[in-house]
Parts: structure tokens; C-alpha cells; sequence
């Protein structure tokens, strides 16, 4: 079995203190000519013990394993988290999942990290564990800006806020959605800014209702101005009140776009905010709202800072 240096968590959002703790584990392989692992859950160690009401994730597993490997991850390691996960004694946990399967010879995790049951495995207990088992661990301390810890719940309140801006800050990219695009109810194309519906791909959290700007990229398509495919949107999410809309819509209008969209599959990544949904007085009115809007996400990116 080959040697790991692993790092266990939920690590909901990868955000950049989680990328931080990545780094450290993979600069640790490289010196001791290990692979690199992390071992992470589904679902939410939280929405199982009841601790808080289940929310949509900010990166589903799929998403987090891909961005994993794309950091330099060799192999990323899904448990389902159950009562009976949480009941393991760190020792257990530890011997089962860490030592058997993967060889870990390191482990690097947060200051505040503790698995097991009762969250009795902190860092000074697996440093004890440690030194009877022979394994290594070194605790990453928490990365700290803007008065507070980066951490999902900043992220989540940040998004839930509107504030897509300040979220990609403490991500180290942009908040994104993907999902294919469906048939829609064609007003958009009606008043002349014909939009993309978008059905995703996987539950999520999602920012608040409003009207934001945002890069919009075709998967796997090098289809846009911008060296990496990307295109400029005018990104709404609501209810659509004018119409008097019942259900959560997420459309996007692709700047300076002729191609049909239909069927394909969309990636957006919100950048900026540009006004809260509001109900305006007629069709006239909305138009003239959209061309303004767009207007905004022209300021908002311009053209030569297209990825």
C-alpha cells in the first residue's frame, strides 16, 4: 500500500483556509514521496446528529472531488456519514480508515479540527495517537481576514446576503451554479433578451434573489472571447414577479450571444451584485430595467477582463 498523507473533513465550500490545509498535506507527500488523500462525508455531519437544519451544500461531493483532483489530490475518499460513523471511537476511526486503508503516515488538519465520537479525537489526542500508531500530525492554523475566520459560514451568509463579491474572496474563486438549460417561457426572448433557463444539475446553496453580473461558461467549450471559453451574463435568480411567477427561476442572458443554448450545459459564476427582484409596472418598465442591467454588467466586466 502506498504511503498517504491524508486530511479528513466535511471541507463544505473548499474555500481558501481549506486550500490552505491541502497545500500543507501536499508539499508534506512530496517530501516524504507520499500520495496525498483526503477522506470526506456525505451528508453534512450536522444534518445527521441535528445540529442544524439541513442546507443545500455550497460544493457537492462531485464538484468537491473534481476541484480535489484538480489541486493535486491522488485520492479523495467519500464516507457516509451515519449515526453509526459518529458513534467510532477516534481510535477506531482512525485505525480503520486512515492506518488500514490508505497507510497514513501524516495527518494535517485545522486548530480545531476533532473526529470521533463526541469530537473526543482533537489535535493533542491524535498526537498522542499518533506516537503509539507512527503517524505524524500537524495543525494548520485557521486563516483569518476581514475580522473573522474564512469558514463556510461566512460564505453561506455572505451568498444568502447577496454578497457574491465578498463569498468569492473567501472561496479564492467565484460562487458558481451549473445545470443544463431548459425550455423556458420564452418572455425573455419576447423583450428582446433572450435568456437561458438553467435546471441544475445538483441541489446547492443559492445566493439571494436578485440580478447579478457573472462569467457564463460552456463545459468542455472553448466557445467565448475570453482565453478559457468565458462569456459575459446578466444573471437573475427569483421568482420573476412581474408575471407573477411561482416558482424560482434561475436565467441567465448571454452578452453578445447568437448561438442556441438549448440542451447544453451552463456553468455561471457570480462576480457581482447588480440589484435586488423587484415587480416593476408593466413590460415597459421591465425592459427598460434589463437594459440597464446589462449595461451594469458591461461596467461590471469589461471586455478585456474576460477569462
Amino acid at each position: 500500500m502506498s504511503p498517504h498523507v491524508v486530511a479528513v473533513g466535511v471541507f463544505d465550500g473548499l474555500h481558501r483556509g481549506h486550500r490552505r490545509i491541502i497545500e500543507t498535506g501536499l508539499a508534506v507527500a512530496r517530501e516524504r514521496g507520499a500520495s496525498m488523500a483526503v477522506v470526506t462525508f456525505d451528508p453534512h455531519p450536522d444534518a445527521v446528529l441535528g445540529k442544524a437544519p439541513p442546507e443545500p451544500p455550497l460544493t457537492p461531493t462531485r464538484e468537491k472531488t473534481l476541484l480535489l483532483e484538480a489541486w493535486g489530490v491522488e485520492r479523495v475518499v467519500v464516507l457516509p456519514f451515519d449515526r453509526a460513523l459518529a458513534a467510532l471511537e477516534p481510535e477506531e476511526f482512525v485505525d480503520r480508515f486512515l492506518l488500514e486503508d490508505l497507510g497514513m503516515i501524516h495527518l494535517v488538519t485545522g486548530q480545531d479540527f476533532a473526529l470521533g465520537r463526541g469530537r473526543k479525537g482533537n489535535v493533542p489526542y491524535l498526537n498522542e495517537l499518533g506516537t503509539r500508531r507512527g503517524f505524524t500530525v500537524e495543525a494548520v492554523p485557521l486563516l483569518v481576514e476581514h475580522h473573522g475566520p474564512v469558514s463556510s459560514t461566512r460564505i453561506r451568509g455572505a451568498l444568502k446576503g447577496g454578497d457574491v463579491a465578498f463569498a468569492a474572496e473567501l472561496l479564492g474563486r467565484p460562487y458558481a451554479l451549473e445545470g443544463s438549460v431548459v425550455h423556458g417561457h420564452g418572455i425573455g426572448k419576447q423583450l428582446d433578451y433572450p435568456t437561458a433557463n438553467l435546471e441544475l444539475s445538483e441541489p446547492r446553496l443559492l445566493p439571494a434573489d436578485g440580478v447579478y453580473a457573472g462569467w457564463v461558461r460552456v463545459p468542455g467549450s472553448s466557445e467565448g472571447p475570453g482565453p478559457q471559453g468565458a462569456q459575459r451574463g446578466a444573471i437573475s435568480l427569483g421568482l420573476r414577479p412581474t408575471f407573477e411567477g411561482a416558482d424560482r427561476a434561475l436565467e441567465v442572458f448571454v452578452l453578445d450571444w447568437d448561438k442556441d443554448l438549448r440542451g447544453k450545459d451552463l456553468r455561471v459564476e457570480f462576480v457581482d451584485w447588480i440589484r435586488g427582484q423587484e415587480k416593476f409596472e408593466g413590460v415597459p418598465a421591465l425592459v427598460a430595467a434589463m437594459g440597464r442591467d446589462v449595461a451594469r454588467v458591461r461596467d461590471c466586466l469589461p471586455a478585456s477582463d474576460i477569462p
